[in-house]
Order: structure tokens, then sequence, then C-alpha cells
């Protein structure tokens, strides 16, 4: 029993740090590439239109959707709510088995 909790612990440790590397090579791509497209922009014209903040914008809403969910920033329906309400209804119905 001790290795099985062991085992799980270590799978959702696993999780996690997956979950981090996929954000932070999003956001290291992110920084590269608006900065590509800075690049390009101010090479052309100077800045006189900044038409790469667009794509910064865009793909900044995305990063940012993605960070709420890799750090659990939501504080509606976050991992600590889903974990909460979880184990609610495993009491819950541990409570309605004891009487049957």
């Amino acid at each position: 029993m001790e290795n099985l909790d062991k085992e799980s612990k270590y799978m959702r440790a696993k999780e996690r740090v997956d979950e981090l590397k996929k954000f932070y090579a999003n956001l290291w791509s992110y920084i590269l590439v608006i900065s590509v497209l800075a690049l390009i922009n101010y090479l052309t014209n100077k800045f006189s239109y900044m038409w790469f903040l667009w794509a910064a914008f865009g793909w900044g809403i995305g990063v940012f959707f993605h960070a709420v969910g890799t750090f659990n920033l939501n504080p509606f329906f976050g991992k600590g709510w889903e974990e909460r309400k979880i184990r609610e209804f495993m009491i819950e119905d541990e409570k309605t088995k004891k009487w049957k």
C-alpha cells in the first residue's frame, strides 16, 4: 500500500513537471518569435506601424491562459477546487454506505 502511494505521488509530480516544461517551452517560443517579428517590423518600417503587436497580443492571450492552467490561478475551478469536491463526494459516499 505504501509503495502504491509513493508511485501515485511520483506520477502526480511527473505530470506537474511535464506541465511546467510545456508552459516554459511555450513562453520561450513566444518571447523568441515575438522578438524576431519586432525586429522584422523595425527593419522594414522603423515602427511606423507596429504590426507585430497584433501577434504578441493574440499569442499572449494563449500564454496567459496556459499560465492560469499551469499554475492553478483559476479561483473558481482550479485543481484545489477539484480535489476538495472529490474528497467531499468520497466522504459523502462513505457516510451513505455505513448506513446501508
